[in-house]
């Protein structure tokens, strides 16, 4: 008995056997040839004056990220090989015309055209079935086409396998390979190919493509919706589509900005950029109460950081590229805000901000409670927003006649979210000038001293200062340290040296250093060690004794007094003696590093 309507539908048949099945946007309006295909103009350009020369290669390899073409073109262009209309066969670009093979070959079941996906078959197994029916000519069509993709996918000996085919194929065979890991494709194969780089299709390449589709759809949208799609598609036409086509269900049958933004979850962007705001202001509290709401609805903490460090990095871009605000797959809170806190942020701000929230983010990933986290990486931002450089704290304590005049320090100045000013409040800092630093001239070098830029023949060594310097610009490392650490010199004159050792010192280093002498100076030296106990201090110790000297003279210094209260926790680890002859007398005192922790 035959089954009945309900029956069938009940087995899973369709009622109606009339209905057309849905076919998604990226599969309807996929192209059907090179002047319908958006934003690979650089690679039509190429392949059309190939084939108006004649200058068709036989293997092909087409590589960029999902979904930008690499299977359509190759479709294209083995109905481009195998074109033939009622004047013969000729290969062409020209395909709005089908020809007698592209209809076959567009819905992927023409004989001489062979697709293979190398995810399933990788081995060296299913290459030689390729290797063995190349032997064959075509069936019906003018070229034998092995379609390839995702290429990278194949195993070391199919590779292999490959090569000779690939090199050296019969007239009517051509290969043409996908991929989306060009550099795990052998070179041995790029080599035996014409490349050719799929690029990401721009912004508004991309919006004007979906706009046509929708025109042809008879759908409604909202620029602004379309923007969200273009930006989430990443450059990608499928992607693009495909959300396109989820966003018309979504908004039964129009696209709308606030149905885009619940289907993408973007309605919390508007929220990451009060979060941002509370983080830059030093508003801890509404920051972390901001956090806990989006945790609760669903955000996941590592992904809310690298929300906010995609932020930070946009309004950094805007700063020093205004034009950027302009880019059509921005959102337009990203927008307009974002050009607004790239006008009040300063740069050290931002360029901080990121370094906190990239960090942050590796150790969220590691923690075992990602929301503390997150939290504890929040609060950092936050104290660190208004935290001034080393610099500004120098010219304002300076200029602001901060430092007590009989050598007492400066009070510390507020720390904090609730004390300090905050990251936009010091926009006043900014714009006021500050003075311009006065650069050094750098100290001149003794006369005597040989130069490593350009040195003569034979040196000349005059004092043991200057042996230490040619011993460094020769490279000498053995002998230079020998000299600093395990001789103090007892008397010097040309052609002979008097040198007293220290404990422990390699007494064949007397040898080494006559030899290291007649070499460099062209004459024969007289290296002597002394009789007399050792006296002094060496030349690396009289330097420790001057830098340890520097430091603790640093440290008496009512400038840096007041700026380690100012920064708790800071300390001097590097402190350099200007040469008094060299340095002016009004320049300021020399500059001291810093360790801010």
């Amino acid at each position: 008995m035959a089954d009945s309507p309900a029956r069938r539908t009940r087995t899973g048949r369709m009622a109606d056997t009339q209905t057309t099945p849905y076919l998604v946007l990226a599969r309807k309006y996929r192209p059907r040839d090179f002047s319908t295909l958006v934003g690979q103009d650089a690679m039509v350009q190429t392949l059309g004056n190939a084939f108006a020369q004649n200058r068709i290669h036989h293997a092909f390899i087409l590589t960029g990220v999902r979904g930008v073409g690499k299977t359509t073109t190759a479709r294209i262009l083995a109905r481009a090989f195998n074109y033939e209309d009622e004047t013969g066969r000729h290969p062409t670009l020209e395909l709005e015309t089908e020809g007698a093979h592209c209809r076959a070959i567009i819905e992927g079941r023409h004989v001489d055209v062979v697709e293979m996906d190398a995810a399933s078959n990788t081995g060296i197994g299913d290459i030689r079935e390729i290797i063995d029916s190349v032997k064959y000519g075509p069936v019906s069509a003018p070229y034998k086409v092995y379609v390839i993709d995702e290429v990278h996918m194949l195993s070391t000996a199919a590779f292999n396998g490959l090569l000779k085919t690939l090199e050296e194929p019969p007239p009517y065979v051509k290969f043409i390979f996908a991929t989306t890991e060009i550099r795990k494709v052998p070179v041995t194969i790029l080599s035996r190919c014409q490349r050719f780089d799929l690029r990401r299709i721009p912004a508004d390449v991309m919006s004007a493509y979906l706009e046509k589709i929708l025109g042809q759809e008879g759908i409604g949208f909202e620029p602004d919706a379309l923007a969200m799609i273009v930006r989430a598609g990443e450059g990608s036409a499928r992607d693009s589509l495909s959300l396109l086509d989820q966003a018309i269900a979504h908004g039964n049958g129009s696209v709308s900005t606030a149905t885009v933004k619940a289907m993408l979850g973007l309605g919390d962007r508007a929220r990451i950029i009060d979060l941002f705001e509370d983080l830059m202001g030093g508003r801890i509290a509404e920051a972390l109460v901001a956090l806990k709401e989006l945790y609760d609805l669903g955000a996941d903490p590592q992904t809310l950081l690298a929300d906010l460090a995609e932020f930070t990095h946009l309004v950094t871009r805007i700063k020093v590229v205004p034009a950027a605000a302009d880019d059509a797959s921005l959102t337009p809170d990203e927008r307009t805000r974002g050009a607004d806190l790239a006008q009040r942020l300063p740069m050290r701000a931002l360029t901080r901000a990121w370094q906190i929230l990239f960090k942050g983010n590796e150790e969220t990933g590691r923690a075992g409670n990602a929301l503390q986290a997150a939290e504890m990486t929040l609060i950092r931002l936050a104290y660190a927003a208004d935290l001034p450089s080393p610099d500004d704290v120098i010219s304002k304590l300076t200029q602001q006649g901060s430092l007590p005049s009989g050598g007492g320090s400066a009070p510390p100045a507020p720390r904090g979210p609730s004390g300090g000013a905050s990251a936009m409040r010091v926009e006043a800092m900014q714009t006021s000038p500050s003075p311009a630093p006065v650069a050094a001239p750098s100290p001149a070098l003794p006369a005597s001293r040989p130069q490593a830029v350009a040195q003569p023949a034979l040196a000349t060594v005059a004092s043991y200062k200057d042996l230490i310097g040619l011993a460094a610009a020769k490279r000498d490392v053995l002998v230079k340290l020998a000299l600093e650490s395990q001789m103090r010199p007892v008397s010097f004159e040309q052609g002979r040296i008097e040198v007293a050792l220290s404990d422990g010192a390699d007494p064949g280093i007397i040898a080494t250093l006559s030899a290291r002498l007649q070499t460099w100076t062209g004459q024969r030296w007289l290296v002597m060690v002394s009789t007399k106990a050792p006296e002094g201090l060496t030349i690396r110790q009289e330097n420790e004794q001057r830098k340890e000297a520097a430091t603790a003279a640093a440290h008496d210094d009512p400038l840096v007094k007041a700026i380690l209260e100012t920064f708790p926790g800071a300390k001097l680890v590097n402190v350099t003696v200007r040469d008094d002859e060299a340095a002016p007398a009004e320049l300021a005192p020399p500059p001291i590093e810093e360790d801010d922790e």
